[in-house]
């Protein structure tokens, strides 16, 4: 999975954040928020996602109206998947990176461990 570049995310991002099909005019305005766009390039980057199959699109009169095609927690998995799949030594690149953690996340990571085998925090059965 390729990583997006500045625009793409910024249109995912709105796909994501809304969670419902958009029109590019949608996504063009609340972009005029940060800064000036073109339609057509708004256009030709929801043309390039769908083409790359981060997004669907369907048409409802004259234009499209486009939704994401998984979530953003899906897109960010198949990212550390590639980076993972980079590595000569998974296992090494995972202890590092858990190793590079906040206490915090730390503890997060170790729940959601747990709850993929079906535990709850206090290693009881659910």
């Amino acid at each position: 999975m390729r990583r997006l570049g500045q625009l793409e995310t910024a249109v995912m991002q709105r796909l994501w954040d809304w969670g419902r099909s958009v029109s590019v005019r949608e996504v063009v305005e609340d972009l005029h928020k940060e800064r000036r766009i073109a339609y057509t390039t708004v256009m030709t980057v929801l043309d390039n996602l769908h083409r790359k199959g981060l997004v669907h699109r369907e048409k409802h009169g004259r234009a499209y109206q486009y939704t994401a095609v998984m979530s953003r927690e899906a897109h960010t998995t198949g990212l550390l998947e590639d980076v993972l799949d980079q590595s000569p030594d998974r296992n090494a690149t995972l202890l590092n990176f858990v190793g590079q953690l906040s206490a915090e996340e730390q503890v997060q990571l170790r729940a959601a461990l747990a709850k993929l085998d079906g535990r709850d925090n206090s290693g009881t059965e659910e």
